[in-house]
């Protein structure tokens, strides 16, 4: 093996060997040793024997270089422990590896080598040349500036640090995936083949109290090593066969408490499973003679059994008392990892569902909308508050709303909700951008003094909101924002950029920084793209959010019109979201279609008294060139001259009739500079008052009053 370097050079490597030469003696076995002595103590150490003197050789460090390609440059192993390791300068380092682990170890060799980002403390065996294993911590480290390729260190485990290592490891993520991989590769120092297989309750996050013996339903969550396994075996992701989940609840639930079962050789093992399909499903290949199934059981009264874990040994080396009752400390040390991953598990599924349900559907005539979620990755703190809406508003016009609500999980999901559906239901009652949000602004307030229900504990304030609203008449869209970040507008000859929106505080913010919220009002004309987003979309810690807002306009700038517009916004989202998300990504893709130009009618008339005889004229022509029905063409036309009187009577100004047919029907505004909100109320028999809103209920779908900033619009919607 190679000497040691020199105390100057500080690479990872030559840290590791200096480390060494203060904790072991150079050239391995102890001097006073000889030949036939230290080759006695190797057999010793590789066949596990409990020799108390050996123990404070159990945890040893070594290293080894690598260049770009793998090969070995350099080498440190002279520890006693890692006797028997063909670990030569100049040969691939996966010559160490069991040839199952080669596919997996190269990968993340690979990977530190094209991210520079460590990988620490892996688990992992190494292959001797006599067949035997060695159980090691692996750290995948980049060798330092001017060196190229990798430094690996290896800590042979000893027993005790092996299940606080494996314990740890498992702890580290919420996804149930994961967390079962993680023990799979953890079990797998006591065999060849380990997996876990776990309650389908448990996998897809619902309760598994009080389930009866016997009829657990076991899904695949995680096997190891990666390889090609034989024609019937069970995979990561598929249900084992009834017969199989039968046999294994039964075996680890004898007289109803859970036990650890091994069965010792392949004779038993098949006189045990009964069925060759079974034993197709289960035995991982010819060389797998014993297992030991350990289940993973949650402590209770009655205690609840989550799944199965099985290690898969030849039958020449049989499980040792002392191994099966590590394996069992394991797996019972984790057991309450995989019970929170199940707990993330029900959150993630319940907020996602709330998540599915707000994205809007469709567009309609006027408007085309495609939208796109993606959850933050599972090892996150959970699903955020992100959310976007659009609905088309009653009266014609198509509301766009986007929002970032502080926080992850159900207290965030239900802010989200809530805020959601009040924009919604106030935005349909006609009131502006920067109305909603002021109400907005004060539910979040309040919400944030809750102590009870979903959100206690929880603060909102600081959350996002944008809201936009397109009529498809005047092509125009009017928008108001709460700290969020501004809209990408593309016009429809290709130029793209930010919408020029004034900033704002978010949500509930302190009562000093309160102002009023900007109304911004620009131009859309059809073929025009309008992007709403969320900050996952477009944070990049090495970048400035400007600049990642301008690579989300270039991208848009890119969809052209004739492309679906929902496969436009995958790719817009795969382009620019990161590969590891650490917060939600949300876009919505708005096209403006609108109104054309003969669907469309506006007069402006004065208040005076000829006004309603003037409006049934030029109603009365304009739905004979419409071909409408006659009588569809009466109820409009009165309807327009009663919802006229009411203008000249209670209101001042000119007054503005306006006609928009649809496929659905027909949309009739008369807009006033009254401040008056008309209302529909209960009269006498001979009482007029009101007479033109008890008309306009009956003759229609649906009416309602949106208010201006000179005046107010009724509208109502005919049915043709």
């Amino acid at each position: 093996m190679d000497s040691t370097p020199p105390p100057s050079s500080s690479s990872a490597f030559d840290l590791v060997s200096r480390a060494l030469g203060r904790y072991i003696p150079r050239g391995g076995a102890a001097p006073d040793a000889g030949p036939a002595d230290a080759r006695a103590d190797r057999t010793r150490r590789r066949r596990g024997t409990e020799d108390p003197a050996a123990g404070r050789q159990e945890q040893i460090l070594g290293a080894v270089n690598l260049d770009r390609d793998l090969i070995i440059t350099r080498c440190n192993l002279d520890a006693p422990v890692f006797a028997g390791l063909d670990a030569v300068v100049g040969k691939p380092f996966v010559n160490l590896l069991p040839h199952g682990d080669v596919p997996t170890v190269t990968r993340r060799l690979r990977q530190v080598l094209e991210t520079g980002e460590a990988h620490v403390a892996r688990i992992q065996r190494l292959r001797r040349a006599d067949g035997s294993e060695l159980v090691v911590s692996m750290s995948i480290l980049p060798a330092a500036a001017p060196e190229e390729g990798l430094t690996v260190s290896l800590i042979a485990m000893a027993r005790r640090l092996h299940l606080y290592a494996a314990e740890t490891a498992i702890g580290t993520s919420l996804d149930i995936g994961e967390t079962a991989q993680s023990l799979a590769e953890s079990l797998l120092a006591w065999g060849d083949v380990a997996a876990v297989d776990l309650d389908f309750a448990v996998w897809t996050g619902e309760g598994v109290t009080g389930q009866a013996k016997g009829r657990i339903r076991l899904r695949r969550a995680a096997l190891v090593p990666d390889r090609a396994w034989p024609e019937g075996y069970v995979t990561p992701g598929e249900d084992l066969p009834g017969d199989a989940s039968r046999l294994l609840a039964q075996a680890v639930l004898r007289d109803d408490a859970p036990q650890t079962i091994v069965i010792p050789d392949r004779e038993a093992v098949e006189r045990v499973l009964g069925s060759p399909r079974v034993v197709r499903a289960l035995v991982p290949g010819d060389r797998s003679a014993g297992v030991a199934c350990i289940p993973l059981v949650l402590d209770g009264a009655p205690p609840v059994v989550l799944g199965v874990a099985e290690v898969w040994r030849r039958a020449d080396f049989p499980f040792r008392d002392n191994e099966l009752l590590d394996l069992q400390e394991l797996v019972a040390r984790t057991a309450h990892h995989v019970d929170l991953a199940r707990q993330h598990q029900r959150e993630h599924t319940q907020v996602l569902a709330l998540q599915r349900r707000l994205l809007p559907r469709t567009g309609g005539d006027t408007i085309e909308i495609a939208s796109v979620y993606q959850p933050a990755t599972p090892d996150s703190a959970g699903v955020g508050g992100d959310w976007v809406n659009s609905f088309p508003l009653p009266d014609g016009r198509t509301a766009l709303v986007v929002g970032d609500v502080v926080g992850h999980g159900l207290g965030a999901a239900a802010t989200m909700g809530q805020l959601s559906m009040e924009a919604r239901a106030l935005l349909s009652a006609g009131l502006a951008p920067d109305e909603v949000l002021e109400h907005l602004d004060e539910t979040v307030s309040l919400l944030d003094d809750a102590d009870t229900g979903l959100t206690a504990g929880y603060s909102a304030l600081g959350s996002t909101c944008c809201i936009a609203l397109y009529d498809p008449v005047s092509h125009r869209v009017t928008l108001s924002s709460a700290g969020h970040l501004p809209p990408v507008l593309v016009s429809p000859d290709g130029r793209a950029g930010p919408l020029e929106v004034r900033p704002h505080p978010g949500l509930g913010a302190e009562f000093a920084l309160r102002e009023p919220f900007d109304v911004h009002t620009f131009g859309a004309p059809p073929g025009s793209l309008l992007a709403l987003y969320t900050d996952g979309l477009v944070e990049d810690p090495a970048v400035s959010i400007d600049e990642g807002i301008g690579r989300l306009a270039d991208a848009v700038s890119t969809v052209h019109p004739w492309d679906t517009l929902q496969r436009a916004a995958r790719h817009v989202v795969s382009a620019l979201a990161p590969a590891r998300q650490r917060d939600d990504v949300t876009l919505l893709l708005a096209r403006m279609i609108g109104y054309r130009k003969g669907d469309t009618a506006t007069w402006r008339l004065p208040a005076r008294d000829d006004a309603p005889a003037r409006a049934r004229t030029q109603v009365s022509v304009l739905l004979r060139q419409w071909r409408t029905k006659d009588d569809t063409r009466d109820d409009v036309v009165l309807l327009i001259s009663e919802l006229v009187t009411n203008a000249v009577r209670f209101a001042t100004g000119p007054v503005t009739v306006r006609l928009i047919r649809s496929g659905h029907g027909l949309l009739c505004e008369v807009g006033d500079t009254g401040s008056g909100s008309p209302r529909l109320r209960r009269g006498g028999l001979l009482d007029d008052g009101g007479r033109g809103l008890h008309i306009a209920h009956r003759l229609t779908t649906r009416w309602g009053v949106r208010w201006t900033d000179t005046g107010k619009v009724v509208w109502a919607r005919v049915a043709t």
